[in-house]
């Protein structure tokens, strides 16, 4: 089963070798300035801009390119190189000749994050979640405190699922408990990023034994940070969902009364059945 991780954007943090102030080497400068114009270039890319360049895109990739070619044939034992540029291709779409320049720069150092992450990306969307688990878990080794990393464990978890428990190494409550601890660090480390509170308060839906309080306390957060009003009745949806899991059909009546966006009628219709078909106490 293939893994599809959420492509997000991710700043490139390349860990360059320096000392003291002034002491940046060669090869460090190269490296920076490299890492500057590319992402410099993705993230125009990304924009979408109907005035984007394409013929000046590919140019100026094929420059950056040819600059890392020029770095590491100068510098062939220079890890950070191969993590970056293994990195760009995988970007553009050559995951062949990305996955060898990331496996590369980890034979050289293992102890680059991004590069673990990146091969763990590449072995989850090859239908391999065993072999990448281990390079998510390196990569939150050394990097601890960078949310991307817990988010995608908790994603190949999630989706892998059957591949996990099949393996025989844990069990359903042991996995759902550990994918919603990843997303869990994910939200805690970086709360102002909507996709990984929000799939945090979804995890709460899979675990064996819910905390139906804590999802609610979640929900409510979430709707206080929605930046639309779908968004914010979206999660009062959810919100819903939760108090007549508890068994508060009063509360969830007036939160789903507050659900008037069209696009969410359907969603809102579901609970109103599942209100309707539970005998009053």
């Amino acid at each position: 089963m293939k893994s599809r991780l959420l492509c997000l954007a991710l700043a490139l943090a390349v860990p360059l070798a320096r000392g003291g102030e002034g002491s940046e080497s060669l090869p460090d400068r190269t490296l920076r300035q490299l890492v500057e114009r590319q992402q410099s270039l993705l993230a125009e890319a990304a924009k979408g801009s109907a005035h984007f360049d394409e013929d000046n895109f590919q140019l100026q990739l094929q420059q950056v390119s040819q600059g890392y070619e020029l770095l590491l044939r100068d510098n062939p034992d220079y890890a950070p190189g191969y993590g970056a540029y293994g990195y760009l291709l995988g970007k553009v779409g050559m995951r062949k000749q990305s996955i060898a320049m990331l496996l590369k720069a980890n034979q050289l150092d293992p102890d680059q994050p991004l590069v673990k992450n990146q091969i763990g990306n590449f072995l989850a969307e090859e239908g391999k979640p065993l072999e990448a688990a281990p390079y998510f878990l390196a990569a939150i080794r050394l990097a601890p405190k960078e949310p991307l990393y817990h988010y995608q464990l908790g994603t190949l978890l999630h989706e892998a699922r059957d591949d996990f428990i099949r393996a025989g190494e844990w069990t359903p409550e042991a996995l759902a408990h550990s994918e919603h601890e990843a997303f869990r660090h994910a939200a805690e480390l970086a709360p102002d990023r909507l996709e990984f509170t929000y799939r945090y308060a979804e995890s709460f839906y899979d675990l064996t034994t819910p905390d139906w309080a804590g999802a609610l306390r979640a929900w409510g957060a979430l709707e206080e940070k929605a930046p639309t009003d779908v968004e914010r009745q979206t999660m009062r949806l959810h919100a819903a969902n939760i108090l007549i899991k508890q068994g508060k059909p009063d509360h969830a009546r007036l939160l789903l009364a507050q659900v008037t966006e069209t696009s969410l009628q359907a969603q809102k219709q579901k609970l109103v059945a599942q209100l309707a078909a539970k005998p009053e106490k």
